[in-house]
């Protein structure tokens, strides 16, 4: 997988065809994942302004602080102008002479700091200001061969983590030291950064996001872990298992784990182009409802991952719109008893000509410790 398959320079004129086919006269796009999708330019985000100035028509330009130069020169597809500012000087002139004449509206990158926002409005105030979004989310929903390779091997890498578990996760360690050893085991697997440890023991397992505690893990406890990271493509990685932290499970979670894993499964089952996203969000849900623990599924079934760890498309109900071959999201159901303990089992997977491809292929069973 070469770099040039994974940021190809064709990526910038499919977005200015976009821009205009969406009404805008340029893209004005700060660091992130869209800066990153069309460049490859995996820039710092401060303080001081880096913009792409992208316009539907004409060159498109880079303005970086000065001493960010050498690194945006090095990136892998920023054969683009370059123009930079030094550290006092007003860089917002630097977009508006890029854009080479009046423009009617802009797109911003949806994550644009405020700071920026305003900058750009004062500096072009004529301009409409809309979420490049709108342009971009078409371009980045359906993954290319290369970022599904990149996406398997970041999945394959948190697997290998999860093949690990048994070495840290056991009664007696707080969550917080499980989660330092499952940290240095992402980065030792090949992410270049860790972007969450979950460690979730017991009645912490009820919430999705708990994140960790210096709680110690009790003997005979579910223990939901979710972990993901960033590789050096860019491209991210997500899975969630529930362990038994030795002992005896309580009943009713080895009755509703059953439950949730069969629902993961259907749902995995469900994905093939022309299937929506509600639909494969009630392939999970109806399992859970029908057990009767359908008000403890509280999130929605999945979401889109790739240059960022959620993106498009959401799997959530009311979302009528059908999955294509190429989009690659979460499958994620879970079950959580407030007070009590919880449950989840996540894979990514990507929606084929013909069906689905897991990238995680760790078992879901539950795994005792």
């Amino acid at each position: 997988m070469g770099i040039d398959e994974l940021y190809p320079p064709d990526r910038l004129i499919a977005a200015q065809r976009a821009t205009a086919a969406a009404g805008l006269d340029a893209l004005l796009l700060t660091p992130g994942s869209d800066l990153r999708y069309l460049t490859g330019y995996d820039a710092h985000a401060g303080e001081r302004l880096t913009c792409l100035v992208l316009p539907a028509d004409g060159e498109p330009t880079l303005v970086v602080p000065r001493l960010e130069r050498p690194a945006a020169e090095a990136a892998p597809n920023t054969g683009v102008r370059i123009v930079d500012h030094v550290d006092g000087t007003d860089p917002y002139p630097l977009v508006v002479a890029a854009l080479d004449g009046p423009v009617a509206a802009v797109g911003l990158a949806d994550r644009m700091w405020a700071e920026q926002v305003l900058g750009l409005r004062a500096a072009l105030p004529d301009a409409a200001q809309r979420l490049a979004g709108e342009v971009l989310r078409e371009l980045r929903i359906r993954k290319s061969p290369a970022e599904i390779a990149a996406l398997a091997e970041a999945g394959a890498a948190i697997d290998e983590v999860h093949l690990r578990m048994g070495e840290w996760l056991r009664p007696g360690r707080t969550e917080v030291e499980v989660a330092t050893d499952i940290a240095a085991a992402i980065r030792a697997a090949g992410h270049v950064t860790v972007d969450f440890v979950i460690v979730a023991a017991g009645p912490n397992g009820a919430s999705p996001h708990h994140g960790t505690s210096n709680r110690p893990i009790g003997v005979g406890e579910p223990v939901v872990v979710d972990i993901g990271g960033t590789m050096a493509s860019g491209y991210r990685s997500d899975c969630t298992r529930t362990y038994l932290a030795g002992g005896s499970a309580p009943a009713d979670f080895l009755d509703y784990y059953a439950v949730l894993r069969d629902a993961q499964r259907a749902a995995v089952e469900a994905v093939r182009p022309g299937i929506t996203a509600a639909a494969a969000d009630a392939e999970a849900r109806a399992p859970i409802v029908a057990a009767g623990y359908g008000p403890a599924f509280l999130h929605r079934t999945g979401h889109g991952i790739g240059l960022d760890g959620h993106e498009e498309p959401y799997l959530v109900a009311g979302n009528d719109r059908p999955l294509d071959a190429g989009m690659a999201f979460s499958i994620e159901p879970g079950i959580y008893l407030a007070g009590r303990h919880g449950a989840r089992i996540e894979d990514i997977v990507v929606c084929t000509t013909d069906g689905v491809q897991r990238l995680n292929t760790t078992p879901t069973e539950l795994i005792a410790l």
